[in-house]
């Protein structure tokens, strides 16, 4: 018999392979193609310019083939602080950077450091799935906090829950799974709770390049002494249409990264080379370009918001909705687990069921759907509301 980890064996399957595999069998017509919102990433490549640069550094730059520094391309750690320091109008240098293989490394990574097996995190609910099943894999207790209506977490549930085995609160702004955009006085809030209580706030802000707000979403970095409660992490992936080279950022104070530098190296060794040398170029020569994607994506947004009346008529809820995703609710009795793979069947829809983004049992799990609408137009959107609306129990 084959011994397993019981920590990873008691973890579940990756929610977005699951939710592939209720494609199989299933034939969709010509004039009824599916309509895929189940995943929260770019499906076109790089714009030209860029793949053209990283194909310069792939026959140019023969150090983009070596291992590199653990901690990331000094050049890119660099820029990244001075941006930020730029954006958010605070103190961000760059040791306080290290780039890592996509952002859920870097919440790895963060994990690795703060908790072992036994202690607690703060995540509220409905979650970011890949944040709860590393916490699972480690024998760390995820610990749910409900956001309840508008999907906005608040300190005095979060209070409530910190015990002494809590090492962190983790945050997602704009959210993975519902959209929504945290108040600067949420998080602001939530960073005084957490020194209060001498314990660290993860701010997850993959989504930051597509926030509706003008500025900085936060004014977290403005507290000279960030680094004592702040962590925050962030993806390269979205902004510049590189998922597959896995690029992603993790900011802290130098001596939290030199114990992150540990883990790094033992799993990867160094970030990919030609995906660090991208994201460089990218934020140095692609800042129009990303302004013109993020409008894109705010309209595609407010088609969402637009369109739901077909929907609301029909009983159905908007909750939140925002960066690349929207969280709605259905007005059936079925469980949202059964009805989504219902409407790959029905109605040629693949989507998330809200059961994946919330503890077992969870009963707003079972009311809701998460639609990931960044890669869907305005008529793509028209055509995922025509189906939607023909759904009945």
């Amino acid at each position: 018999m084959t011994l397993l980890n019981p920590n990873m064996a008691a973890t579940f399957p990756p929610p977005v392979m699951e939710a592939r595999r209720w494609l199989d069998g299933v034939s969709f017509p010509p004039d009824r193609p599916l309509i895929n919102v189940s995943q929260a990433a770019p499906v076109d490549p790089p714009p030209v310019a860029l793949r053209e640069a990283m194909a310069r550094f792939v026959l140019e730059d023969d150090s983009a083939h070596l291992y590199g520094p653990v901690l990331g391309l000094p050049e890119l750690r660099a820029k990244v602080a001075a941006v930020w320091s730029a954006e958010y109008g605070g103190a961000v240098l760059p040791d306080n950077v290290a780039i890592t293989s996509g952002c859920n490394q870097a919440f790895a990574a963060t994990i690795s450091v703060l908790a072992a097996e036994g202690d607690e995190v703060i995540l509220p609910t409905p979650w970011y799935f890949n944040h709860k099943m590393w916490l699972d894999m480690g024998g760390i207790r995820a610990v749910p906090m409900p956001t309840g209506p508008g999907l906005i977490p608040r300190m005095e549930d979060a209070a409530a829950l910190i015990t002494s085995k809590t090492r962190a609160i983790a945050l997602v702004s704009p959210n993975n799974p519902g959209g929504v955009e945290y108040p600067a006085e949420t998080l602001a809030g939530f960073r005084d709770l957490c020194r209060d209580r001498g314990i660290m706030l993860i701010v997850d802000e993959t989504y930051r390049d597509f926030d509706s707000r003008s500025g900085a979403g936060h004014a977290l970095f403005e507290d000279p002494d960030w680094g004592d409660v702040l962590i925050q992490l962030y993806s390269f992936s979205k902004a510049y249409r590189l998922t597959g080279h896995r690029v992603g950022a993790m900011v802290a104070r130098p001596d939290l990264l030199a114990q992150a530098e540990k883990f790094l190296d033992t799993v990867a060794i160094c970030p990919n080379q030609l995906g660090q040398r991208a994201a460089l170029w990218g934020m140095e020569h692609l800042g129009d370009w990303l302004a013109e994607q993020r409008l894109e994506i705010l309209d595609r947004s407010k088609a969402i918001t637009d369109g739901f009346g077909v929907l609301r008529d029909k009983g159905w809820q908007l909750e939140g909705c925002g960066a690349y995703f929207a969280w709605m609710r259905h007005p059936f009795e079925e469980a949202s687990d059964k009805l989504a793979q219902r409407m790959v069947r029905e109605i040629g829809v693949l989507c998330l069921p809200g059961t994946m983004f919330v503890p077992e049992g969870d009963a707003s799990g079972a009311q809701a759907l998460r639609i990931a609408f960044a890669n869907i137009d305005r008529r793509g959107i028209e055509q995922l509301y025509m189906r939607l609306s023909t759904l009945t129990a």
